[in-house]
């Protein structure tokens, strides 16, 4: 028997509420499959999932699920079915889900497949308990057939971010660059200089000793500066009251 998910207070967020604000380049765009009718089309629509779900830097050739681009380009399955498939993908776990703590994949999973935020550290909490007893697939499932997700994207609807403001886009934020993973990766580096290799350092340090010198100034040769011809020319004056030259 699966522990239902906790009960947790969703906070007032841009995308709860409606806006007045006037569409700008800012303003994400919108792939729906039937407003794709020539490969083109469904192309663009395939690669803004890629974009959505596994940002924009990580878009490989290596990353590309030809089997689902396939069968949408056949319409054997629908978008929210493809969506489904690249965040089941081996990719994507490999990717996101084995390099982030659950919290850290809570977050990117509700700003890549529901389009926003988490709401608050209660929301986090709750979902992560989803993985621990469901598992990453059924996690998945439970995201994608929610009712949020289908009232707010439907079957052939790829995900968005919802009323963005200020900051970078959800999906230009690549994953593994998270605080958890970059002091983990710092952690287990190898540093010459590290306070851990501090005693390994001094002791291979090579010590030479100065012997100190004696110096004598009755030894200092000073040169003679004296000049021994008188300058030539004619003397003149800055002054205008002077009489030179004479």
């Amino acid at each position: 028997m699966s522990i239902p998910l906790l009960q947790y207070k969703p906070s007032s967020q841009n995308q709860r509420v409606d806006g007045y604000e006037v569409s700008s380049e800012e303003t994400p765009r919108i792939y729906r499959l039937e407003d794709s009718p020539t490969y083109s089309d469904i192309q663009q629509l395939i690669w803004a999932g890629y974009r959505q779900v596994f940002s924009e830097h990580e878009i490989l050739k290596f990353y590309r699920q030809e089997n689902l681009e396939s069968q949408l380009k056949n319409r054997a399955i629908t978008v929210r079915d493809f969506i489904r498939g690249l965040a089941k993908s081996e990719a994507f776990r490999r990717l996101v889900v084995e390099t982030n703590s659950n919290y850290r994949i809570i977050e990117i999973c509700l700003k890549r497949l529901l389009g926003r935020a988490p709401y608050n550290k209660d929301e986090e909490i709750a979902w992560s308990i989803k993985i621990a007893t469901l598992g990453w697939g059924n996690f998945v499932d439970a995201l994608i057939e929610s009712e949020e997700y289908l009232t707010n994207f439907g079957e052939n609807t790829i995900p968005y971010q919802r009323r963005r403001y200020k900051g970078r886009p959800f999906n230009l934020v690549t994953p593994r660059y998270a605080d958890y993973w970059r002091d983990n990766q710092e952690k287990n580096r190898y540093k010459w200089g590290d306070i851990n290799n501090f005693m390994d350092m001094a002791s291979s340090a090579s010590i030479k000793t100065v012997k100190p010198q004696s110096i004598s100034t009755a030894n200092i040769e000073i040169p003679d500066m004296t000049k021994e011809s008188e300058p030539k020319g004619i003397p003149l004056s800055i002054s205008t009251t002077a009489s030179f030259p004479l």
